[in-house]
């Protein structure tokens, strides 16, 4: 049984930072490129990053500068660093997973697998 477990998420004031972290089990974690995504109360989920097993990343052009993602192959655990937050980065914060291979991994409904979200509140 595939889990994946996000962790982090809080309250935090404009220009402030988290960490978000995503524990996986029941996959081959290393044979998976890992993502996150985000949704804001009225949107759609969207795509933030992601990362394969080697340490190549992608990032959509809303977050890239502000936050980071990796990966720790030993732990079976993604993390996701966020910078300048400001209050439209309010959202449920979702990892999930992909097998590698698998084109446009900027799009959640190529992903199998999703964790339960954590929710970022920004305020100003």
């Amino acid at each position: 049984q595939v889990q994946l477990v996000e962790s982090g998420g809080g309250l935090v004031q404009a220009g402030g930072s988290l960490r978000l972290s995503c524990a996986a089990s029941g996959l081959a974690f290393i044979m998976y490129r890992m993502g996150w995504f985000r949704q804001a109360p009225g949107k759609e989920r969207e795509f933030m990053c992601a990362i394969i097993s080697r340490g190549a990343t992608s990032y959509a052009d809303s977050v890239k500068g502000r936050f980071t993602i990796s990966r720790d192959n030993a732990k079976n655990t993604v993390y996701l660093q966020m910078n300048s937050l400001n209050p439209e980065d309010t959202a449920v914060y979702y990892c999930a997973a992909t097998p590698l291979g698998r084109s446009s991994w900027d799009k959640s409904q190529n992903y199998d697998y999703w964790g339960q979200g954590t929710q970022v509140t920004v305020s100003s």
